[in-house]
């Protein structure tokens, strides 16, 4: 496979779960890497492992709510590849969020989901924006979720956020499209990796109960989606959210 050969691919949120998984399909379809995370040490985990299988790879530690350490870190892109052809916002606040009533939602963490899932996301597009737009067929993948799409409840802060993230998208679309650069959505159900090993048993029994395909997924199946919506395989698709949870929701 080497669909992205030639091309610089940043991954925001790439120290594990699905981001490391999206950082490894990307690299094995022959991408350069730019990769970040606020985990310093599982990120020099993961650029080790991706140095060693042959990847071309650039990591640097950061939280996606600052706009100069994601200036910096599009300067240093510049610097070394003088391009950049795709961008997966995957970076997001998940874990251990599920469990409360919306009455019971503190202020502190819904501002947080919120900074990290919806501005984090804004800020990271931005910091990227002119490189996108200089490649002149770029693409950007934002990872949103299917419980914006079915109203996943007892977690509404994240929720809100990925409903959030979906409308940005189809914004973005909009306002990136004449510059040749593609914005669409994944929409994962519940995938197993580090992030969602702290998942409530009754969410697994939702997904399995509701949907069509009788397997588990594997963070594969949806860093496969990524890497074709980074390819010229997804070259005239843009504005869209693509559900990833076996047939749970039809859109």
């Amino acid at each position: 496979m080497s669909r992205l050969t030639g091309k610089v691919v940043m991954i925001t949120g790439a120290a594990r779960g699905l981001g490391r998984t999206i950082a490894e399909r990307c690299a094995l379809e022959g991408a350069a890497l730019a990769l970040l995370d606020v985990l310093e040490p599982e990120l020099e985990r993961t650029e080790a492992a991706l140095r060693y299988a042959g990847a071309d790879v650039l990591a640097a530690p950061c939280d996606v709510t600052d706009p100069a350490r994601l200036a910096d870190f599009a300067a240093a892109i510049a610097a070394r590849w003088g391009r950049l052809d795709g961008l997966v916002n995957n970076a997001a606040l998940a874990t251990r969020l599920a469990g409360k009533g919306f009455e019971d939602l503190d202020e502190a963490t819904w501002d947080r989901v919120f900074d990290i899932n919806v501005k984090g996301t804004w800020l990271a597009t931005r910091a990227a924006a002119t490189l996108l737009k200089a490649s002149g067929d770029a693409s950007v993948v934002n990872l949103a979720s299917d419980t914006a799409l079915w109203g996943g409840d007892l977690f509404l802060h994240y929720v809100a956020s990925k409903g959030a993230v979906i409308s940005m998208t189809r914004g973005l679309a909009r306002e990136l499209g004449p510059h040749n650069v593609r914005v669409n959505a994944l929409a994962p159900g519940l995938t197993p990796t580090e992030a969602t090993a702290a998942a409530p048993a009754r969410r697994w029994a939702q997904y399995r109960t509701a949907r069509m395909l009788p397997r588990d997924p594997v963070a594969d199946d949806v860093a496969g989606v990524a890497a074709f919506l980074l390819s010229a395989d997804g070259a005239h698709m843009t504005g869209q959210v693509l559900a990833i949870n076996g047939g749970m929701t039809l859109n």
